[in-house]
């Protein structure tokens, strides 16, 4: 078995165009593996200098390989199943400016330089003002971001046409946003001047972005069978499922410097984030925070066997298709594509997703992901949606404790003091307490959810459902 580096494995030069701010596994997978495509398919042409954000990290172990690494893709598309492996060579070199510093700020001084892409976590984007601009380098991620920026600037004398587009890639809603407003934080901190100012604000563009592909990372498990398959010892193989979604809100003169459509990439730029973030909440976040618990207390372990199972599969295509569904604004062919993908990802045949993973808090999760669909197909339909109140009741089943009907123990997990609320509640022995305690928890829904028309009454009865016949024959009611 061969070492994997550049006398090994080919290993295309091309310009240096893009600083990414992270190693791991996700911007590996995604924004590396989109960049590669786009170079095979598009003319792309740009090579990615990775810049690590922390002082401990990877860099060592990606220079020791040239920066090679193979991506395996693993998923159903389009029902067929999909197993394959890619060698990704769009990484020239990898910096830890903690140690490299000269290096790192040199970057700024490439003319070719164009794109900056981060994922930094979401602790990533955030100002520390104990920051200074001579700090070598600055320890947050806007730090050092604003400190490069700022030595482009003054290297060529405020030129317009070397200002940089940013897409930050953290998990948080309007991302960019957040981010440009750090670094105003820095220009005033650091005092950098009107004129940089006015340069940053006119030259470069920072753009929210919301990014979507599971990458469940180094595959321990699969990895001695697929060095045996590349023949090569890659110690920095990324697994990830197949579907891919970059959402980049920004004008269209970006997407033609960045031609993903070209390369037939899921990468969409749009006036608007906000409707994609909602749905990939809806669709995605939300069938899993009520499918969790009617599965597990149905017996069922596993997302994909609970998609697969006669009643609660049907469960979760009510709750996705017939209830969140209608409550979201984007066209209705758009949503059902969103949505057929979405099962598909939960139905992937290599990622055994425990129920009980997702089910940790519960109650804030149902809160950002469900109430809202809840409250708008209320307003819409005049009835409440019964697959959402029936979540809402099996999670509220869930926190009571106690042993499954095969034997297995309930062991819910959420803040101590929503835990001790459940506790006192079920305490009572009474479903209409419960009931009226859990929605009255302003400190959970920031409101009294008794008020809602109908819920305590609906709520009740399925939890005395629950009570009575067990999880699946109360599922088979609202079918």
């Amino acid at each position: 078995m061969k070492a994997l580096n550049k006398q090994t494995a080919p290993k295309a030069q091309r310009p240096e165009r893009i600083i990414q701010f992270g190693e791991g596994n996700f911007l590996r997978a995604f924004i590396d593996w989109i960049i590669y495509n786009m170079n095979e398919k598009a003319d792309f042409n740009s090579s990615v200098v990775v810049v690590q954000p922390i002082e401990k990290g990877m860099v060592d172990m990606l220079n020791a390989q040239d920066d090679l690494y193979h991506v395996n893709l693993q998923g159903l598309d389009k029902g067929e199943t999909v197993n394959s492996l890619t060698m990704i060579d769009v990484i020239s070199r990898a910096l830890n400016p903690y140690t490299q510093n000269d290096e790192f700020m040199k970057l700024a001084e490439q003319p070719e330089m164009r794109f900056v892409i981060s994922n930094t976590t979401e602790a990533g984007i955030a100002f520390d003002p104990s920051c200074k601009l001579a700090d070598a380098p600055a320890s947050s991620y806007p730090g050092k971001l604003t400190q490069l920026l700022y030595h482009r600037f003054k290297t060529f004398n405020g030129d317009k046409s070397k200002g940089l587009i940013i897409f930050p890639c953290e998990l948080i809603f309007l991302n960019g946003h957040k981010l440009k407003e750090t670094i105003y934080q820095y220009i005033e901190l650091w005092q950098l001047g009107d004129e940089f100012k006015t340069w940053f604000e006119e030259a470069c563009g920072v753009y929210a972005t919301l990014v979507d592909r599971i990458v469940p990372g180094f595959p321990r498990k699969d990895i001695a069978a697929i060095k045996e398959k590349l023949q090569y010892d890659d110690n920095l193989v990324v697994q990830a499922e197949i579907f891919h979604l970059w959402v980049i809100e920004a004008p269209q003169e970006i997407a033609k410097e960045f031609p993903a459509d070209k390369a037939g990439l899921n990468v969409l730029f749009v006036p608007s984030e906000a409707p994609y973030h909602e749905r990939k909440v809806t669709l995605l976040n939300g069938p899993h925070t009520v499918l969790s618990p009617v599965a597990y207390l149905s017996g069922v372990n596993i997302v994909r066997d609970a998609c697969q199972h006669p009643v609660i599969g049907q469960y979760i295509n009510k709750v996705m298709f017939n209830e969140l569904m209608e409550t979201l604004n984007l066209p209705k062919d758009e949503l059902k594509k969103f949505a057929e993908d979405v099962l598909e990802r939960f139905n992937n045949p290599f990622v055994d997703h425990a129920v009980t993973s997702i089910m940790l808090n519960s109650f804030p999760k149902y809160e950002t992901r469900d109430l809202p669909g809840l409250k708008t197909y209320l307003q819409r339909k005049g009835e409440l949606p019964k697959g959402l109140v029936l979540g809402l009741a099996a999670i509220i089943t869930y926190y009571k404790g106690g042993v499954r009907e095969d034997g297995a123990e309930i062991t819910p997990n959420d803040a101590p003091e929503i835990m001790q609320l459940l506790k006192d509640l079920w305490a009572t022995d009474d479903t209409q307490k419960v009931a009226e305690g859990v929605l009255a928890a302003t400190s959970i829904w920031g409101e009294d959810l008794n008020n809602i028309s109908g819920l305590t009454a609906a709520v009740k009865a399925n939890l005395d459902s629950i009570q009575e016949k067990g999880m699946l024959e109360t599922v088979k009611g609202i079918l």
